[in-house]
């Protein structure tokens, strides 16, 4: 296995200038990221301040437990207990069979960072991943890609709870899930990793009550070596931990607000796009009402209600909620970095791109519950290359990243056209030529007699010109026929590296790739040291 790093065209304004400093967008964040003297005066911050390390370390090692987590990871969960211990931490939902690629990256820049600040401040640095099981959205997270001949097919699992039922809360139905899970492996190609896992998958889900079980008893499978400690942010008994937070954030909720809208103003003044559409009047918590996740809104100083009218509460009843049934209460984007931050000592935060963009509105509502907002670094892009495709890439004289890029078509037409032995499209336009010329004496013979013997003339023209046209197309199609095979390679790298127009880490699923190459390669990546400032990283598996 090789890593390279490349620049590639992709255009990101706000990443450009937060990578390179601009003050303006640096003004919204606590830190710069990559000024390495930061992490010692976030270290420094952080011993001023106090964590529930006890209580929450039990959580975690009940939770991973389940999880059927390694003991290196029952080690660094022991080790939070430390008052010197932080952690790296970033999140994602719980995709069926891990989800897109990018859950993959966020979590090996997770590790990465973990190791390589332990090493330079000398205080034990711990992996965290927060699965976002209290989102709701299931249709994110219900099915994966895998590659049918030159193409993406789409594989749902189905699910009959309500749509607005948390992932967290969502069981498992396991003669579903297993039915899923052979037709999903019907679609990958037979190699002597496929049966162990396809083993593997079939036990954890027997093991797995919920959807977020299954998603982690995978994950740490993938990274039992590297002591990632997980945390299911919709897990009940985290919420009996948070029951001072939520009380926190309902008490600051008009600041918190506020500060997140005009920083939103203040982004898109700069030129900024940032994908969080926030109000004021917004309260950036969820309810639980009879089973649904409702999206709370202020409608006055002390009146909380549903966005669609579903419930109304007081300040007063809402704080009664929190301390008695915490579990009904979740966060949106807004708040949950905010909780995350009173739960964990967190060193550095890793976000994707659009999430890194949305932090930016959150550096005073941190304030406004005297808090520091942490180092926030966006997270690895990787591209996975296979075998195949290298030889491929080699055999058509195509750079990597212009596949990446999107030149891919380009290459396959200029290839094809270099194929012809005579020049169709030259010739075609030759001949309309000729036949335009050679019409002109009948249309002006038309047009001396009358109008309609003209439009007759002009129409006889185009129908020429069709057939022509008809003509180049057919021969354009067997040309396609006889270099079909060749055609369908170039297709192959598309669909590798340029998936529907988009980065491969947006569309492919790992178990294409441990199924054709096993795992070592991602244990091989996890010891990588990446240079946080590179845009993008091609790993030859």
């Amino acid at each position: 296995m090789r890593i390279e790093s490349h620049r590639l065209d992709f255009q990101n304004k706000f990443l450009s200038d937060y990578q390179n400093g601009v003050e303006g967008l640096l003004d919204h964040f606590d830190y710069d990221p990559y000024d390495n003297d930061v992490y010692e005066q976030r270290l420094a911050d952080l011993n001023e301040r106090s964590f529930q390390r006890d209580v929450l370390s039990d959580l975690l090692k009940d939770m991973n437990q389940a999880w059927s987590a390694s003991a290196l990871t029952s080690q660094n969960i022991e080790k939070l207990k430390n008052p010197e211990s932080v952690v790296v931490i970033g999140g994602q939902q719980a995709g069926i069979l891990t989800g897109p690629l990018y859950t993959i990256n966020k979590i090996i820049s997770i590790l990465s960072f973990a190791k390589e600040q332990e090493k330079r401040l000398n205080v034990p640095v711990l992996p965290v991943f927060w699965i976002a099981g209290e989102d709701h959205d299931f249709d994110e997270v219900n099915h994966i890609f895998l590659p049918e001949a030159t193409k993406l097919h789409k594989f749902p699992i189905t699910n009959p709870l309500k749509e607005k039922v948390s992932v967290s809360n969502r069981t498992l139905d396991k003669e579903t899930a297993r039915a899923w899970l052979r037709t999903t492996f019907r679609a990958l190609r037979e190699t002597a990793y496929t049966k162990k896992l396809f083993q593997n998958l079939e036990h954890k889900i027997e093991q797995s009550l919920t959807f977020v079980d299954f998603f982690a008893s995978f994950i740490h499978e993938l990274f039992e070596d590297t002591g990632i400690i997980l945390i299911d942010s919709g897990n009940p008994k985290l919420r009996k931990l948070e029951i001072p937070y939520f009380q926190t954030i309902i008490n600051n909720q008009k600041n918190i607000s506020q500060h997140a809208y005009h920083s939103l103003q203040s982004m898109r003044t700069k030129g900024y796009h940032v994908s969080v559409d926030t109000g004021e009047q917004d309260a950036h918590l969820f309810i639980e009402e009879h089973g649904d996740r409702v999206l709370l809104q202020k409608a006055g100083d002390d009146i909380w209600v549903g966005k669609n009218g579903e419930c109304r509460y007081s300040t007063e009843q809402l704080l009664h909620i929190a301390e008695k049934e915490p579990e009904r209460l979740s966060n949106n984007v807004v708040t949950r970095p905010l909780m995350q931050e009173m739960l964990f000592p967190t060193l550095a935060f890793f976000a994707g791109p659009s999430e890194a963009a949305y932090w930016s509105l959150l550096k005073n509502a941190f304030h406004s519950i005297s808090l520091t907002m942490p180092p926030v670094l966006p997270r690895v892009s990787l591209t996975l290359i296979e075998e195949r495709v290298e030889k491929l890439l080699a055999k058509y004289n195509i750079a990597t990243t212009a596949a990446i890029n999107g030149r891919v078509h380009s290459y396959k037409q200029n290839w094809l056209a270099a194929q012809q032995q005579v020049p169709i499209g030259e010739m075609t336009e030759q001949l309309k030529q000729m036949i335009s010329q050679g019409h002109q004496p009948i249309q002006g013979a038309a047009k001396a007699l009358s109008d309609d013997v003209q439009q007759y003339a002009e129409k006889n023209k185009q129908l020429l010109l069709n057939r022509v046209d008809e003509l180049t197309n057919r021969l354009n199609q067997e040309l396609s026929k006889k270099y079909q095979f060749s055609l369908q390679e170039f297709d192959y790298i598309q669909l590798h590296l340029k998936p529907e127009g988009g980065l491969q880490e947006r569309m492919w699923n790992i178990i294409y790739f441990i199924n054709q190459n096993g795992s070592d390669w991602l244990r091989e990546i996890n010891h990588y040291p990446f240079d946080w400032k590179e845009q993008h990283y091609i790993v030859y598996v």
